[in-house]
């Protein structure tokens, strides 16, 4: 499990390259039933995390379709912070609500700043989505020193899925890449979990998501098509400037072998790494 040291003054972040702004929603899960509930509810083994320790997980639907990606943090023996999209925290919390039932956990809304910092010797909530080393810092009150589109750009280029983009109800974890980065597949049972293991198992997903480099000025809009000859065989679902040129993600079928260029209207992708 990953280890979250707890964000201190800004005296402490010895070496770092860079800050961004990172939009969330907070949900707080907290008290004698916290641990039990959320392990029933999501996808990864929060159990196993110590006091200041993270992992990501799902909230998934039965079909093992995503209702809200996060990073889970452990402050305390009963006391959970969950780290989601900005614009899934009441959602989150709302689902969490409506299935607690019996179960004795406080389910409320946080109100925090959250701040990327690039760099060493950093203490903080890791996270691995833009390519480089990097921790989330809460109220941390730090100037942004990359605005937004250069973390898209970097998110882009890291081939890391974002909900609402290359996460959505078509989508299986597994065409996302999600199983690797937040599912146990030695846990107990979640909602979701007999589809994932499923696939897992005894079948593979029909399409991966690739990082492409784009020729051309334009941007190619979500669900632009890309093909080989006259058969589609993929689906941008991002795309960004970056370094003079453009960089996307997209969904290609698993037969298109890695190093193929594809057509993308009067364009051409080709891989990036």
């Amino acid at each position: 499990m990953e280890r979250a040291g707890l964000a201190g003054p800004f005296c402490f972040y010895g070496g770092v390259k860079a800050t961004a702004r990172r939009p969330r929603g907070f949900v707080r899960v907290a008290g004698p039933d916290a641990e039990d509930y959320l392990q029933r509810m999501l996808s990864n083994d929060v159990a196993a995390l110590s006091t200041g320790d993270s992992c990501e997980a799902l909230l998934l639907t039965p079909k093992a379709r995503v209702i809200a990606p996060m990073r889970v943090l452990r402050r305390g023996d009963d006391d959970f912070l969950l780290l989601t999209e900005h614009e899934l925290g009441e959602i989150l919390r709302e689902q969490l609500v409506r299935m607690r039932f019996a179960a004795k956990a406080e389910i409320e809304l946080e109100e925090h700043t959250s701040t990327l910092v690039f760099g060493q010797r950093v203490e903080g909530i890791p996270n691995d989505d833009y390519g480089e080393p990097a921790v989330e810092v809460l109220d941390a009150g730090l100037e942004a020193t990359l605005d937004e589109d250069d973390l898209e750009a970097m998110r882009i280029a890291a081939g890391t899925p974002r909900f609402g983009k290359e996460i959505d109800d078509r989508v299986l974890p597994a065409e996302a890449g999600l199983v690797e980065r937040a599912v146990s597949l030695t846990k107990g049972c979640y909602p979701g979990q007999e589809p994932i293991a499923r696939l897992h198992y005894r079948g593979h997903a029909n399409r991966t998501l690739r990082v492409l480099a784009v020729e051309g000025e334009e941007l190619p809009g979500p669900d632009a098509e890309l093909s080989i000859g006259e058969k589609v065989v993929g689906r941008v679902t991002s795309a960004a400037r970056s370094n003079g040129g453009i960089v996307a993600l997209a969904y290609v079928r698993n037969e298109v072998p890695a190093d193929a260029e594809l057509a993308l209207g009067p364009s051409k992708a080709r891989p990036l790494h």
